[in-house]
Order: structure tokens, then C-alpha cells, then sequence
């Protein structure tokens, strides 16, 4: 049991490393493009949620796609990211004076942590109690 929650935070690490990349990449080409930021931002986010969607359930979790419940989650759980981050560097950064680049740091530990958690007790959750029973 404890090598397959090993071994499924390792795949949850090296999908989101990847989706990382991939929003960088696309963020800054799409840049290249003559995109405004605003579009460039909205359109490799956009692309990034779903290749961490597809990673995550079939690479990590190992579910299916079609699922409208946990497709539904899974939003949600964008929905929550987007808040923390959100609070994390508009409101805790600034009332406790921290620089810009250490709010989005906290960002950037916080949400790994709390999207995997989410993952892992809600968005596939009933599947993997299936599993694992």
C-alpha cells in the first residue's frame, strides 16, 4: 500500500512538472505570436488544465476521462486553486508585506500540496476507494 501512494505522488510530481513546462512554453510562444498577455495567459492556462487533467486521472490516478462527476471536481478543484492563489498573493503577500516573488513561491508549494490532497480524497476518491478495497 505505502509503495502505491509512493509511487502516485512520484506520477503526480512529473505530471505536474510537465504541465509547468508546457504553461511556460505555451504562455511565452503564444507571446511570440503577437498575443496580448491577457490571451496568452488564458489560452496556455487553458491548455495546461487540460493536459494536467488528462495526466493526472489516466497517469496518475488511472481513471477514466468521461466521468462528468469527477470532471465536475476537478473544475472545482481549478476553481479553489485559482482562489488560494488568488488570497495567497492579493491579500496574506501583501498584509504580511512580503515581496511579490515570495507570495508567489508560497503559490507555488501551496498549491501542489493542496491540489494533491484534493485529488486524492475528493475529485477521485470514490473510484480509488474502489481500487483499494
Amino acid at each position: 500500500m505505502k509503495t502505491l501512494i509512493e509511487l502516485r505522488v512520484f506520477r503526480f510530481a512529473l505530471v505536474g512538472g510537465l504541465v509547468a513546462v508546457i504553461y511556460v512554453s505555451l504562455y511565452l510562444a503564444f507571446l511570440q505570436l503577437g498575443l496580448s498577455r491577457t490571451l496568452a495567459n488564458g489560452a496556455a492556462f487553458g491548455l495546461a488544465v487540460v493536459t494536467q487533467y488528462l495526466g493526472q486521472t489516466l497517469f496518475t490516478f488511472r481513471r477514466s476521462l468521461s466521468e462528468a462527476g469527477q470532471i465536475a471536481r476537478f473544475v472545482t478543484m481549478i476553481g479553489f486553486g485559482f482562489l488560494t492563489s488568488a488570497l495567497v498573493t492579493g491579500w496574506i503577500g501583501p498584509a504580511a508585506s512580503a515581496p511579490e516573488w515570495a507570495a508567489a513561491a508560497a503559490v507555488a508549494v501551496i498549491l501542489p500540496v493542496q491540489n494533491y490532497l484534493l485529488m486524492r480524497l475528493w475529485v477521485y476518491a470514490e473510484a480509488l476507494e474502489a481500487t483499494e478495497n
